[in-house]
């Protein structure tokens, strides 16, 4: 079975927990690929009997043009001086979401957060298990979110409960656990 764990990173916390679900997934699935959201082809997402999605949480939900912008223009506010990552102002996930075809298959969502109440925080990984939904995927798990700390980054277990996560969303997809999507 194949995986493709597709992600949208300003400053590499989000590309750090797509990598850490990539190694749980690897425990049940025979290729994993890992891609930047601008790297992501339609031939290889729709070969996948997974695709995972992850992105930043910006203003409560995906980011947008607009908000990838302000994080590279000003990297000590919103990445706390972290260097952004190759690509940070292109395609984000959102645009990318809008534009993907109508495929079926299963699919997972994970976004990086700031910790609180999602009344405050907002989680993009919400909105984009609503767009796969909308492209005729199958989301296996409920949406999921991993902390960012001030600064920009990840709390210190999140890459390990990454990997669990992963872990988890392999076996659903394999269909060795139930779903509770």
């Amino acid at each position: 079975m194949k995986a493709v764990v597709v992600y949208e990173s300003m400053f590499g916390a989000t590309h750090e927990v797509a990598t850490a679900v990539a190694a749980g997934l690897r425990v049940r699935f025979d290729s994993v690929e890992v891609v930047p959201v601008a790297g992501a082809d339609s031939a290889s997402v729709a070969a996948a009997d997974l695709l995972v999605v992850g992105g930043p949480t910006h203003a409560h939900g995906m980011s947008r043009s607009q908000t990838r912008a302000a994080a590279v223009q000003n990297p000590a506010k919103y990445g706390g001086g972290r260097p952004t990552e190759p690509g940070a102002d292109g395609v984000g996930v959102r645009d990318w979401l809008e534009a993907l075809s109508h495929t079926g298959g299963l699919a997972a969502s994970f976004d990086t957060a700031m910790e609180g109440p999602a009344v405050l925080t907002g989680h993009a990984s919400r909105g984009i298990a609503h767009r796969l939904r909308s492209a005729g995927r199958t989301v296996v798990l409920p949406p999921e979110s991993f902390v960012v700390l001030k600064g920009g980054a990840l709390r210190g277990c999140e890459q390990d409960r990454a990997e669990a996560w992963g872990r988890t969303l392999a076996a659903v997809a394999c269909g060795e656990l139930t779903s509770h999507a």
